[in-house]
């Protein structure tokens, strides 16, 4: 493929991709804990001015590197404090993936695989959700997405003899120090276990002695370090925190989100869903094709096994390669016990490469066999349809009542979809093409990822508390103490810019809490917080629910309830402000909250 065809597929691509990404990016409040909490340290980098040393809820927070906050930061100086900047990090980075996976499948196989393999990959619904997700995990998997296309490159025949090869070496060493400073030496770690097992499998592992050591080592350390020895000299502790708790404990010992070696089964087919049920066939030849031809040019009519052998014969190094690049992945996440769906998600570009190569196999079936992989595909997504019915109509709860109706969206159109997708392939007689298939299962997809889109929107009260940050805002004096109790609304600081003191609770934030700067967020004990509510003429305290009748027997004056949202409810000591006077007693405008303070 030439350079301008390369450059216009990953330019094509990436607009395609980041313009899905983008559509009503803003609009959802950021969900508790995680988008509250990236969110928040971006702001106050630009609020202290300090691009060093992150805090979060002005307490120094090492559990990741900075490169994300830095991202979201500048984010936010462009385009203001708000949810869309908050995200627009996540949408770009997942967009260069799909580019560089679109490019990547490109060079393996053909331009076919690398357009259907960029649409596999955007059109997942895991990689789609967290494509409009305020996490570091995008990054991650873009820069090693990125860094693993240029080591298949570089180490494509004749491997890394030339200067070519061995500039995309120290590019891809570039990359990893990136991804370094984006969520930590795991980008290192997982990328040199790919490479190094592909190149032990293909026989090559004496090749991995030409490549440019010392040049990727400077590179990568010329980069990466710098960071790392700022932040250590500016706080004490920091490299054994960061490295020995954040990476080797919590890899090995940590019990939080505690799942079985069985969680991303589910996970990568349903976050992969439909794109993966193709990828089975980019094993497999087409058994009705015509005669093998031998290397010396001669026909032969060899056994189906031998015919398969030749036939992937060219491409068996690329599918070995992601095959070990999804399994090591896939192994390394699957082994600690705490799990999060979004870690898997450097493991989607290799899937949905494989996806594309089947996708394109699938043209050279025959018409009944196609038929007949099409008739299972949507046998299973009208069972899915049907089950997702009963359940939203069964089950009354409140939280599957406000998805439910986006959850039926979602599988009716994927079944639709596949329906549509048989109806082609059993009109078409003659058919050489899947691009009509593939289309009907895009459109399908993304009718059920707008649907899914909105389901995010209906589980905001469950999940989130704009509402409840909106509500307490005309509250919240230059002197007013905002207390959460025995809890931490990771999103507060961000929507009311103002310190969220914790009362009987640290959370994440204990590793660091007992500096000095951190006193002030902290209140450790009820009677502490009795005499702050009692001494001073303005304290907001957050409370859940059920705590509601010791805080009454504790808080003097009698609290008054100012705002509810989900399970949390807002306390003040002092008069309610009548709803047409709030808006002057507003000490700090929060921007992009449409509609009244009560709605």
């Amino acid at each position: 493929m030439s350079r301008k065809r390369r450059a216009g597929l990953i330019g094509a691509t990436f607009i395609v991709a980041l313009t899905i990404f983008l559509v009503g990016l803003g609009r959802p409040p950021l969900f508790e804990p995680d988008e509250g909490r990236y969110a928040e340290v971006a702001r106050e980098m630009l609020a202290r001015g300090d691009f060093v040393t992150p805090h979060n809820d002005f307490v120094r927070y090492f559990e990741k590197p900075p490169l994300v906050y830095w991202t979201a930061a500048a984010s936010m100086r462009i385009f203001g404090r708000n949810e869309f900047a908050a995200r627009l990090q996540a949408a770009v980075f997942s967009a260069g993936e799909v580019a560089v996976t679109a490019d990547l499948g490109a060079a393996m196989f053909d331009l076919s695989v690398g357009i259907l393999s960029a649409a596999a990959l955007m059109l997942s619904p895991l990689f789609f959700a967290f494509a409009r997700f305020a996490t570091p995990d995008p990054a991650l998997a873009f820069f090693m997405t990125a860094a693993l296309a240029l080591f298949w490159r570089a180490a494509h025949p004749p491997g890394f003899a030339t200067r070519e090869s061995r500039s995309r070496m120290l590019g891809a060493a570039a990359i990893l120090a990136l991804g370094t400073l984006a969520k930590g030496p795991v980008a290192l770690a997982l990328v040199g276990a790919i490479a190094l097992a592909w190149l032990v499998h293909q026989g090559r592992a004496w090749d991995a002695l030409r490549a440019p050591w010392i040049g990727c080592v400077a590179v990568y350390l010329a980069l990466a370090v710098p960071w790392f020895a700022l932040a250590a000299y500016r706080n004490p502790g920091f490299l054994d925190f960061f490295f020995i708790h954040e990476h080797i404990h919590r890899y090995l010992d940590n019990n939080e989100h505690q799942w079985g070696l069985w969680f991303f089964i589910p996970v990568v087919l349903g976050g992969a869903w439909p794109w993966i049920f193709f990828a089975l066939f980019a094993f497999r030849a087409d058994r009705q094709e015509a005669p093998c031809v031998s290397e010396a040019g001669e026909d032969r009519n060899l056994p189906w096994l031998s015919k398969l052998r030749l036939k992937i014969a060219s491409s068996r190094p690329a599918i070995a390669y992601l095959s070990i690049w999804f399994g090591v992945i896939f192994v390394f996440f699957s082994i600690p016990q705490s799990k999060l769906g979004e870690y898997i998600l450097p493991a989607f570009p290799p899937v949905a490469i494989m996806s594309g190569l089947g996708l394109t196999r699938l043209a050279r079936f025959d018409r009944r066999r196609r038929i007949g992989i099409l008739f299972v595909l949507a046998a299973i997504n009208i069972a899915l349809a049907v089950t997702v019915t009963v359940v939203a109509v069964e089950l009354r709860r409140p939280l599957i009542a406000a998805l439910g109706n986006d959850a039926i969206v979602a599988s009716g159109a994927l079944a639709v979809a596949t329906m549509a997708a048989l109806a082609i392939a059993w009109l078409n007689r003659d058919a050489t093409t899947v691009w009509p298939i593939a289309g009907a299962l895009a459109v399908g997809t993304l009718v059920a990822l707008g649907a899914m889109a909105q389901a995010r929107e209906a589980a905001a009260p469950f999940t989130s508390y704009r509402k409840l940050a909106r509500q307490v805002s005309p509250y919240l004096g230059a002197r007013c103490v905002l207390a959460s109790y025995r809890h931490q609304i990771q999103a507060l600081p961000f929507y009311l810019e103002k310190r969220e003191v914790l009362v009987g609770y640290r959370g994440e934030l204990a590793p660091f809490g007992d500096s000095a700067d951190a006193a002030p967020t902290f209140i450790p004990t009820d009677r502490r917080l009795a005499g702050e509510w009692s001494s001073r003429p303005c304290v907001v305290v957050i409370a859940n629910r059920r705590d509601l009748p010791h805080l009454e027997q504790l808080l003097k004056p009698t609290p008054a309830i100012i705002g509810r949202e989900g399970k949390k409810v807002a306390l003040f000591n002092g008069p309610i402000i009548p709803i047409g006077q709030r808006s002057s007693r507003r000490p700090n405008l929060i921007e992009q909250f449409p509609g009244r303070l009560d709605d």
